[in-house]
This record gives structure tokens, sequence and C-alpha cells, in this order.
């Protein structure tokens, strides 16, 4: 009997060091873990690696460098997990003037102010401008180039990121206080959620630029990925990409994606490829489905739901194929695809779209959830 209690006690120990120390791609973890390594050194402060394991098998990792993003682990239709973000696999990758915003979150004001000004009641306002003479994604150096404070919160599936913009800091006005919130979710789901506070008004506009090949870097492009966005309108664009102030109907045009199709079909049509804001159909203020994306070829699914009333469709235009990320994969044309939740880009110059002004004694918030099943 006693030895028999012995085995028993040695196999339930075993069981739960095993519970307590996940691995990448683990699909048999019994509770929620946050892990941490080093991940670098940025202007003589640590940089780490925090990753957030839940129970089915999802893993999300993020580093304080610019709150971004660097693997998020889910299985495919065989059970097989795969990294389905594009990133780097040291600081280096993320330090580097090449990096296209992979996975970091941007603001103060993510997406296009046209060349960097605005006027807020009555002071007008230059901003640093960093995109052919405007401002995009906060400037010369926005939220992704900081380092943010991680704490670790109670229940081991979410970090909180918390930083202060000074008054002044690329131009912006105020004192913006801004606190970011990773969760993992049973469902396999990673929830963002943002809030933000001032002591004078200013324009805020916060999102994450994740890069997204469902089909975890098997398949080069996300031209066979399937899209649908519940938008009957998208903003009109300049050729620098800033809008026009017109919100023309989808139907009948390449930019349709009301019933879902493949990103390539029209692609060809689209000088550019796409990169605009789609004015989502929100029936409710709240969170609400605002796209789907199916890729084929993995199985795998993701939903996007949000409070926001815009988001930004991009089919990584820009890479390029002079950038090689984590597994040694060089990342060409299309080879990923962001859906960035947000306001409408130069919303502070363009007053029929909604207000992105943020006052004294209001807060901010926004939040996003990327769910993501098989089929």
């Amino acid at each position: 009997m006693r030895k028999q209690a012995l085995l028993f006690l040695a196999a339930a120990t075993t069981l739960v060091l095993a519970c307590n120390n996940p691995k990448t791609g683990d699909a048999i973890n019994m509770k929620y873990s946050i892990t941490e390594k080093p991940f670098g050194v940025f202007e003589n402060e640590p940089v780490t690696q925090y990753t957030i394991a839940n129970p089915s098998g999802m893993q999300v990792s993020i580093i304080n460098y610019g709150g971004t993003l660097t693997n998020i682990i889910t299985p495919d239709k065989d059970k097989k997990p795969g990294d389905v973000i594009l990133g780097f696999d040291s600081l280096a990758g993320y330090l580097q003037k090449g990096n296209p915003y992979f996975g970091c979150l941007v603001g103060r004001y993510g997406n296009r102010i046209a060349k960097g000004k605005f006027s807020l009641n009555g002071q007008s306002y230059q901003i640093t401008v960093n995109n052919n003479g405007n401002m995009l994604h906060g400037g010369v150096r926005g939220l992704d180039k900081v380092l943010w404070k991680a704490t670790k919160l109670a229940g081991d599936s979410s970090l909180q990121l918390t930083y202060t913009s000074k008054d002044g800091d690329q131009g912006f006005p105020g004192n913006l206080a801004i606190t970011v919130v990773y969760t993992v979710t049973t469902d396999n789901s990673l929830k963002i959620e943002y809030s933000a506070t001032t002591d004078k008004a200013t324009p805020v506009n916060l999102t994450n630029h994740a890069y997204f090949n469902l089909s975890a870097g098997k398949e080069p492009t996300i031209l066979n990925h399937e899209l649908a966005i519940q938008a009957e309108y998208y903003t009109e664009v300049d050729t620098l990409l800033i809008p026009t102030g017109k919100l023309p109907e989808v139907k009948g045009t390449p930019m349709d994606f009301r019933t879902a199709k493949p990103i390539g079909r029209d692609l060809a049509a689209v000088k550019g490829g796409y990169d605009h804001n789609w004015v989502l159909n929100k029936a409710i203020p709240g969170l609400e489905k605002v796209a789907t994306v199916y890729d084929p070829s993995s199985g795998r699914v993701l939903e996007v739901l949000t409070t926001e009333p815009g988001l930004q469709f991009y089919t990584g235009n820009f890479l390029d194929s002079t950038l090689t990320g984590k597994y040694s994969r060089v990342y060409g044309q299309h080879a990923a695809l962001c859906l960035e939740t947000q306001h409408f880009p130069d919303s502070p110059n363009q007053p029929g779209f909604p207000s992105t002004t943020l006052h004294p004694g209001e807060t901010y918030h926004h939040l996003t959830v990327y769910r993501f099943s098989v089929k």
C-alpha cells in the first residue's frame, strides 16, 4: 500500500509540475499561466517577453517594448499549433528602421493626420511627420517605440501595460495616461482593452498593428484567405492615403466584403492594394463582431469584435522580401493582413467624421477582441 501511495504521489507531483510549466504549442495546459523571459535591452532598460497560456493550448507573447505582440499560437483544424502573426525572433528586429509596426501598439493617433497639423479649441498644433509629409501612427516616436510598464494581473490570464505620454510629446497637447490590458480567454480569444485620460483636450486613436497569416506561414501570402467586413461604406483616400472626406458605397466595387470572398479576388483592381478604413455597420454602441477571416489551408477562423466605428484593412502591400522574420521566413508582399480597429484617419481635420477628441475629466475606452477557432 505504501509503495502504491508513493507512486500515486509521484504521479500527482509530475502532473502539477507539468501544469505549471507549459511549453510552446503544448495543448495540455490545465490552467492559465504567465511566464516571462529577458528579450534584450532598450535605452539601458531591460525588455521582457511575457507569455500568457490558456487551458486550451493558446499562447500569446508580448514584450514591453512598444506593447508588441510577438507571437500568437493557436491550433489548426488538425489540432497542430502554429504562430499566426508576423514578427522577429529578437529585439534587434523590432528596433530596426524597416520594422513596419509588427504587432505593436500605435498612437497617440493610429493611422494618418494630414501634414501633421490640426486645430483644437482655437489653437493650431504641428506634430511630427514621418510618412510622405504626414503623421502616421503617432509620429517619429510613437507608442510603438517606447518602453511600457508591465504588470501581471491576478488570474494569470491578463497583462497590463501603462505609459504616460507627456504634454508636447510629438507635438500633441496634454499629459496622456494610457493603460492597455491584454487578456487571453478560455475560448481562444485575445482581448485588448484600452483606456486613457488627459489633462488637456487632445486627439486619441489607439490600436494594435498585428499582421495575421492564419496559415502560420505555410502559405506565403494571405491572398487565399477569405474575408468578410460588415460595412456598407469606406473612407475614400487620395494618393497619399489621406481621406478626401467622401464615404463611397462598397456595393459593386472591389471594396465590397459584405459577403466573404478571397482577398486576392479583386486586389489587382485596387491601386496599391487594400489599405483603407471601412465604416462599420455598428447596430449597437458596444462590442460587436465586424469582420471574419477564414484560411482554407489551415481551417483557422479569426473573428474581430470591437467597440470602434472603423476598421483599417491592410494587405501588407509594402512588404518587399527585405525582412527576414521568425522561423527564418522572408516576408514578401501580401504575406499578412492587418485588421486595425480604430476611429477614422485624419479625423481631427474632418468635422464630418466621429470625433477623436478626449477632454479632461473623460476616459477614452476601446475594446477589441480577436477570437480564434477552426472549421
